[in-house]
Formats: structure tokens, sequence, C-alpha cells
């Protein structure tokens, strides 16, 4: 006979449906969007990789470790990352305050700061469930693109034996190949690489080669035209000015595409205002649940669904949500 407390728990349980819109996607038709959130999932014992400003404070407290930069100006940037909206301008300005006066990026201090912030990642994967679900995706065709400066998924590819490769908008030829299918296993850094500051570019200004080719923009409006973009731990890329460039803005006839972006619902009038506004971009914004603990479970389970496999821990098309989070998972900035 169950426990009081057995039946308590399971009156609490909510099986949430996905999307039949979403989950009868062809992975092919997929093309994956990854942020922040994803990244402070697999690895959240880096807090640099959990968004903007925590990425920022850490290169900073490197520069000050190592003394490659001017203990005021470390201050100073401290006060700018704490008032400053437009953090892209603030690590803009970094970025210059260790390079050669000369415009060239080449040597610079920063490269070195950011080694030291994202040194032996590899070491620092955790919670690989997100990862392992976006390559079972990527097996099947689904494309992948992201905001984010690390290579987590391509490190963790490699230890799979997938033959991943990290593209920039620098290397023309290569975007067009992976736009076209022609990359498996590509993975697009819009924003570059931290492995290669050089090709950080953190202004819209720096793609303006890219986003005024006709050709190269012609591909990669032609995605977001005939791909449903799903968007993983996004919670601020519609707003990332190199994204609008390159997307959102430069597309017509938004509201008659079909997009997703999954997102953690903490309040609810604010979740189904985001729904309405998102509606307009032709983006249907999805809970993942109410707790950053469900998002790689909820990815996983999608993800079976989409391959039409049985998920590891659900039958059909319902995930089973607990009505409390085990422990507290803060999000972090810019995750959900």
């Amino acid at each position: 006979m169950d426990s009081p407390e057995g039946a308590t728990i399971r009156s609490e349980q909510k099986f949430r449906k996905f999307l039949k819109s979403l989950i009868r996607k062809q992975p092919r038709d997929l093309l994956l969007v990854i942020g922040t959130g994803v990244s402070a999932a697999v690895a959240p014992g880096i807090p640099a990789l959990c968004s903007w400003r925590s990425c920022i404070e850490a290169v900073l407290g490197a520069a000050e470790q190592l003394e490659v930069l001017h203990p005021g100006d470390v201050a100073e940037f401290r006060k700018k990352v704490m008032k400053e909206r437009d953090l892209l301008v603030v690590a803009h300005d970094l970025i210059r305050k260790m390079s050669p006066r000369t415009g060239d990026t080449k040597p610079n201090f920063f490269q070195d700061c950011l080694m030291e912030v994202f040194d032996n990642l590899e070491q620092h994967i955790q919670n690989p469930v997100v990862l392992q679900s976006i390559l079972r995706l990527m097996e099947r065709g689904t494309m992948v693109l992201t905001t984010n400066y690390d290579n987590l998924l391509e490190i963790f590819g490699q230890q799979q034996g997938k033959p991943m490769e990290s593209l920039d908008l620098k290397d023309k030829d290569k975007v067009l190949q992976w736009a076209r299918g022609h990359i498996k296993y590509g993975v697009l850094h819009i924003h570059g690489l931290y492995t290669d500051p050089c090709g950080m570019v953190l202004d819209p200004s720096g793609y303006k080669d890219v986003t005024q080719d006709p050709e190269v923009m012609e591909v990669l409006q032609n995605l977001y035209r005939t791909k449903s973009f799903l968007f993983l731990g996004c919670g601020e890329t519609l707003r990332d000015q190199i994204f609008q460039a390159l997307f959102l803005y430069t597309v017509k006839n938004k509201v008659d595409l079909e997009h997703y972006m999954l997102v953690l619902k903490e309040n609810e009038d604010h979740f189904f205002k985001l729904q309405a506004d998102m509606l307009l971009h032709g983006i249907k914004v999805v809970s993942y649940g109410d707790c950053f603990q469900q998002f790689p479970e909820y990815v996983q389970d999608l993800t079976a669904q989409i391959c039409k496999e049985k998920s590891p821990g659900n039958v059909a098309s319902s995930t089973p949500q607990s009505g409390a989070c085990t422990g507290h998972f803060a999000l972090p900035e810019h995750c959900s």
C-alpha cells in the first residue's frame, strides 16, 4: 500500500506534453542555437561560462592574478561591469586595453587571461546529458550554431569519436559549406572562439565584411527561412546584435516562420507576455520547467521524441516533472 507521502508526491507530479509541431520535426529540419545555459548546465564549476558578466569578471580576476592589467584599470572595469548594460562594449574595451595601440589584436594579454579562465575545459564537464542530446540530433542532420565562446560541445564530441569542427564567420568558404549542409559536425561560433581571441568580434561593425557579402547573407538567411531554429539556453540571444544582423532583422515575414525557444518559467505573467511577444517573431516560447535543474532532462526527453526513440526515463510524449526541485540551483544570468 502506498504511503501518504508517496501518494502526495505522485499527486504533485506534472506530466508535460511536448508541442506536436516540434516533436514531429525531422532532425534535419532543425537548427540548434546554443546559448550560455547549455554551458552552465554542462560545466557548472566554471562561472565564466554562465554569462557575459561572469566571463568578464573572470577575465579581470585572471588579469589581476597574472598582473597584466594595472590595478586601477581592473577597478575601473569592475565598476563598468556593474553599471554598463551593454557588456559587449565593456568586453571590447577590455580587449583593446590588453592589446597594442596599433589596432591589431596580436599579440595581447587577453588571450592569456582567457586561457587561464577556460583552462582544461574537458575536466569540468560534469553533466554531459545536454551535449549527448545535441550530438544525437547532429548525427541525424541537425545543424548547430552558438553565441558561446567555449568549445565544450566540440570537446565532448571528439571524446565520442565525432569529427567535430569549430567554425567562425571569418572563413567564408567554411561558412558556405556549413550552411549548405556539407559539414555534418560543424559548430558555427557567430562571436568567435576563445582559443582564437583575434577572431572574437564583439561589435556588429566587425562583421561588416560578412553582412555586406550577399552570398553569405543569402545562405544564412535562407536557413532562418527554411529551418526551425530551436533556442537552447538562450535568454538574451534575440537581443544579441550579431544575431539580429545575421537573422532577425534581415529576414522578412518572420511571423510566417516556426521557431522554438526553451525557457525557464520563473514568473507566469512574464512568461506568457514573452510568449505573445515572441510569436510576432515566429518563435514559440516553451517552458522546460520552473527550475534550471529540469533543463537537461527536458532536452534529453525532447530529443528522444524528435528522434523517435524511447526516452531513458519516460514513455510517450510526457515528461514527468516533480513539483519541487531537489536542492537549489540558481539560474545564471542570460541562461534561461
